[in-house]
């Protein structure tokens, strides 16, 4: 079983500056399952996120990624173990198109894999398809969302983490997010979600994780966490 875990995350403590954040989180995600992130805003969601990207340079705890030491990796070698990142705030790129932020990011999976190419996303993003000349800083929000998900899908991951997909989305456009994501789930590739609707999170998930002033609050099934009557305080509501 050991070797279907891709991302093993042990008593992590990260730090912005002075600032302890993480206190000590453990986070496994396995081949082909969707983990939901939950917790209010700065309980350490992102920081979390961003240290097993290799973003945040004050961090400590055992990090594995396919089974690979990734505690002292940086962004690009974290990369390369074959997970992709749809960032708060999407990264696209505003002076290319639509084409070329996709193109860019192509290549195969670790093990050859292709069956996310450039045709494929275009089917699942249809809106894509018609704003291909268009450039980033042309699109809608919603249209750059797409294409942030759309970009990381090329590098055929073994695992996505999305940070706030929906975040300030029209529901039309947040529906469609959630149908993509469920397409992505159904392809096999693993994800890490972070969004502000707990309730399609756990809907969506396998399993959950729930923080709270940087420490592992609530852990399960996506059905045991719903169901887990210290949810509520956990996400204030």
């Amino acid at each position: 079983m050991h070797a279907e875990v891709i991302v093993d995350a042990q008593g992590v403590h990260a730090w912005y500056g002075s600032s302890h954040v993480l206190h000590g989180v453990d986070l496994q995600i396995r081949r082909g399952e969707t983990v939901g992130l939950l917790g209010r805003n700065g309980m350490g969601k992102s920081t979390l996120i961003r240290s097993l990207l290799g973003h945040v340079v004050q961090r400590e705890g055992r990090i594995q990624i396919q089974g690979q030491d990734a505690a002292r990796a940086k962004p690009h070698e974290v990369a390369r173990l074959g997970v992709a990142y749809v960032p708060e705030g999407r990264g696209v790129f505003p002076n290319l198109s639509v084409r070329e932020n996709l193109v860019m990011a192509a290549r195969p999976g670790r093990d050859g894999r292709q069956d996310w190419d450039f045709e494929r996303v275009l089917a699942t993003f249809p809106r894509l398809k018609e704003r291909l000349a268009n450039l980033g800083a042309q699109l809608s929000g919603g249209e750059q969302q797409m294409l942030s998900i759309g970009r990381a899908l090329m590098t055929h991951p073994e695992l996505i983490i999305l940070d706030e997909a929906t975040e300030g989305l029209a529901p039309l456009i947040v529906a469609e997010i959630w149908r993509v994501i469920g397409e992505i789930r159904a392809s096999g590739i693993a994800t890490l979600i972070v969004d502000r609707d707990w309730r399609k999170v756990l809907a969506h998930a396998d399993r959950a994780v729930v923080l709270q002033k940087g420490q592992v609050a609530l852990s399960g099934t996506a059905r045991q966490v719903a169901d887990d009557p210290a949810l509520a305080g956990c996400l204030g509501v």
